[in-house]
């Protein structure tokens, strides 16, 4: 049980390597087709590889159809473009308010798998779950309230980011369902698959496939690094966690991004982090390892 916690916050923190490290690099080229190719070519490396799993499609329930397409569309699609493209908005400045309405992502994720899951939260879960969204807030803004931005293309930075919280959330709850049912590797084939299929329309219709033309070697070098690493190797580990971890306790995990996000910043763009902030990582860091006892200590009993 505690090693797959341990892979849904690893996979987490690689998701942060992402954020500050390499999708940065890519910023020259549409949101949508960067979406799009990072998860075409894993798939299209996973087809090689794991043929076999083309045969769960012919025992495939309507319901597991509708699991996959929404995953797809939620967490694997709609969500990072519309974060994307809500700092896209504010020029990746200004970014305080979309970054603490991107940590309502836990609480839509909590209510979603109370009601779709039937998973109950103990008093215990509650009461440390509140002190980690305190603790993130903290870690961003310490004791200063965020500044607000009211022009025209902030408000609609807002907005996206909102949405992209529901829709991360969304993924998290459906990604729990499909690990009842399926593997980990199972899970990950098919999620890849029918995002790439979605986003295959999407740049076509948008006609953001043209980027495909001005991919030079430095942004192949970054694509197939997050393909296989940050990209299909984090969710990997992710579906690993969820077979054993619920969809709560796995949007709690799933806070170790920012945490690693703001240790690489410190490191690589010598950002300066307050005692403060230090001290909330640090509670963030506690309420998690608690959230994990209890749900471990819950599936003992």
């Amino acid at each position: 049980m505690a090693l797959h916690i341990l892979a849904v916050c690893f996979a987490a923190a690689l998701w942060g390597v992402d954020g500050i490290v390499l999708t940065p690099n890519l910023f020259s080229l549409k949101p949508g087709f960067v979406v799009f190719i990072i998860h075409f070519i894993p798939f299209a490396f996973m087809s090689l590889l794991f043929y076999s799993e083309f045969k769960h499609i012919k025992s495939f329930s309507s319901k597991d159809w509708l699991a996959f397409l929404l995953i797809a569309i939620t967490g694997g699609s709609l969500g990072t473009l519309a974060i994307v493209k809500a700092l896209f908005l504010v020029h990746f400045q200004k970014l305080t308010v979309v970054v603490l309405l991107q940590k309502l992502q836990p609480v839509f994720a909590i209510t979603l798998a109370a009601i779709f899951l039937k998973e109950r939260l103990h008093s215990g879960f509650i009461k440390w779950a509140v002190l980690a969204l305190i603790s993130a807030y903290l870690m961003s803004f310490g004791f200063s309230l965020p500044s607000l931005d009211l022009s025209n293309n902030a408000l609609k930075a807002y907005f996206y980011a909102v949405i992209a919280a529901f829709f991360f959330a969304s993924g998290t709850v459906v990604s729990r369902y499909l690990s009842r049912s399926y593997n980990f590797k199972t899970a990950t084939f098919y999620r890849y698959g029918f995002t790439s299929v979605f986003m295959l329309f999407w740049v076509i219709l948008t006609g953001d496939i043209s980027n495909v033309m001005q991919i030079n070697s430095h942004h192949w070098l970054i694509i197939l690094l997050i393909a296989f690493t940050t990209g299909s190797g984090a969710i990997y580990l992710y579906y690993y966690g969820l077979k054993k971890v619920t969809a709560s306790v796995s949007t709690i995990c799933e806070l170790c991004f920012p945490i690693t996000a703001m240790i690489l910043d410190f490191i690589l763009h010598g950002n300066q982090l307050s005692f403060v902030q230090w001290f909330s990582a640090f509670l963030l860091v506690l309420s998690i390892l608690m959230i994990s006892r209890f749900h471990i200590n819950s599936q003992n009993n």
